[in-house]
């Protein structure tokens, strides 16, 4: 599904999970096999969330937003075929769609797929309902994305390389995996703490909390109505740049650009996002 918001944003977003073992330093270990990292169909991302999605992120449903990306979607595609890895409710694939390109997308939250459905045009979208770091769908694509910081909501690191490989695994030759996420914001740490508060008022109170030690990340929320209080913390796990070209480079991928949006600006050392975007061989 497709990222639900960034740390700072207002709805779900991240990752955070089981931590692998520690390596006997004396012996070399295979990697663990991924295994799926939710445990219910909708994951964090049922009706509740499905329901108010499109409002609580109008930000990102702005053409300011929208247009960038897809035109940079469009210009990838070149013609051939979109993949949207976590396509929510339509939020890319909807205009990309409209702009003749032939799109089809993952999600594990069927709340969100029927919000998608119901938009005009959503019907004509392909949809397989399943985790998108290993579900496989038919044909081949010229481009796959993930934007939105959902790279985090696989909240391990296996999950992430799976999800590599499984991108790389859909496109043709030459085909371009293009992931949109955050710079994890550990600059914003001060010593000895491990929460980042990104919204206060009277109504509600939210903030990240960083496992340095493990990459793991929490966006948590609390909502006040009536003088009680509801709860809820949602899982994410970070993850570098320089990490994600790894993952490419284990999916046989090498980055072919990254920069600090979809408008191409340069990505430096203060950039607090990358869109990048890594090339199968032909």
């Amino acid at each position: 599904m497709e990222k639900r918001g960034e740390p700072g944003g207002a709805a779900p977003h991240g990752c955070g999970a089981p931590r692998t073992p520690r390596k006997n330093r004396c012996r070399r270990q295979r990697p663990q096999p991924y295994r799926r990292a939710v445990n219910t169909t909708d994951d964090h991302f049922g009706e509740r969330v499905a329901a108010a999605y499109d409002d609580a992120e109008a930000e990102m449903f702005h053409p300011d937003a929208v247009g960038p990306a897809v035109d940079l979607l469009a210009g990838l595609a070149a013609g051939g075929r979109a993949l949207e890895l976590g396509i929510g409710t339509g939020r890319l694939a909807l205009p990309l769609a409209r702009r003749g390109v032939p799109v089809h997308g993952i999600d594990l939250s069927r709340a969100m797929v029927t919000r998608l459905r119901a938009k005009p045009g959503g019907e004509a979208i392909g949809v397989t309902v399943g985790d998108f770091a290993t579900t496989r769908v038919d044909g081949e694509f010229t481009v796959a994305y993930l934007v939105f910081n959902t790279i985090m909501n696989l909240t391990t690191q296996a999950a992430q390389v799976a999800c590599f490989r499984n991108a790389a695994a859909h496109l043709a030759p030459g085909g371009r995996f293009v992931v949109e996420v955050m710079v994890p914001e550990l600059r914003k740490l001060p010593p000895g703490q491990n929460a980042v508060p990104f919204h206060a008022s009277a109504t509600r109170w939210a903030f990240d909390v960083y496992d340095v030690a493990t990459q793991a990340m929490s966006s948590n929320y609390v909502d006040v109505d009536g003088g009680r209080g509801d709860y809820r913390s949602i899982p994410f796990r970070y993850v570098w740049p320089s990490e994600l070209d790894l993952m490419a480079e284990l999916a046989g991928m090498r980055l072919s650009g990254r920069w600090d949006g979809w408008t191409r600006e340069p990505f430096t050392s203060e950039s607090s996002r990358h869109v990048s975007v890594w090339e199968k061989p032909a």
